[in-house]
C-alpha cells in the first residue's frame, strides 16, 4: 500500500478537476473559434483567418478576465492596428521602415485609446505582407474580432457563469 500512495501522490494532479475542466473549455472555445472561421474561410473563400486570431483566442478564452481579453481591447485594437498598418503601407509600401512604424504607431495608438490587444499588435506585418487594402479592415480584422469576441461572451456567459464581460 505505501507504494501504492507514494505513486499517487507522485502523479497526484497538479491541477485541480475544476480547473482542468476550464482548461479545457478554454481550448475547446478557441479550436470552436478557428475552426468556424477557417470553414467559412475554406468554403466561401472568404479570408476570414489570420494568425493573430489564434493569439486572441488564448487570451479571449484561456484568460477572459483579463482587461486584454475585453471586447473593447479585442474590437478596438485590431481596428486600431489595422487602420496603422494601412496608413503605412499606403505610404511607404512593404518596407522595413513600414514594418517597424506600423507596429510602433500601433502600440501607441492602442495605449492612447485604451484598446490594448497584444495580438492585434502584428496586425501591421500581416497587412503590409498581404498587401492589404482598405477593405482587410472589415474582412478579415472586424468580422474575425467581432467572432471571437461574440463566442467568448457565449463561453463566459454559459461555460464560466459570467454574465458580462470584466470591463
Amino acid at each position: 500500500m505505501a507504494s501504492h500512495q507514494s505513486l499517487r501522490q507522485r502523479f497526484a494532479r497538479a491541477v485541480p478537476l475544476t480547473a482542468t475542466r476550464s482548461i479545457l473549455m478554454a481550448g475547446l472555445g478557441g479550436f470552436g473559434v478557428i475552426f468556424l472561421l477557417a470553414e467559412v474561410t475554406a468554403r466561401f473563400e472568404a479570408g476570414l483567418l489570420i494568425a493573430p486570431f489564434g493569439a486572441s483566442c488564448v487570451l479571449v478564452f484561456g484568460l477572459p478576465q483579463s482587461p486584454l481579453a475585453q471586447p473593447r481591447s479585442v474590437i478596438g485594437g485590431y481596428v486600431v492596428s489595422t487602420v496603422m498598418g494601412l496608413l503605412v503601407f499606403s505610404f511607404l509600401g512593404s518596407t522595413a521602415l513600414a514594418f517597424g512604424l506600423g507596429v510602433g504607431l500601433a502600440i501607441v495608438t492602442m495605449l492612447l485609446t485604451k484598446t490594448v490587444h497584444p495580438p492585434a499588435g502584428a496586425d501591421p506585418i500581416v497587412v503590409i505582407l498581404a498587401g492589404a487594402s482598405w477593405s482587410f479592415l472589415v474582412v478579415p480584422v472586424l468580422t474575425g474580432a467581432l467572432t471571437i469576441v461574440a463566442a467568448g461572451m457565449l463561453f463566459r456567459r454559459y461555460v464560466l457563469r459570467h454574465p458580462a464581460p470584466a470591463h
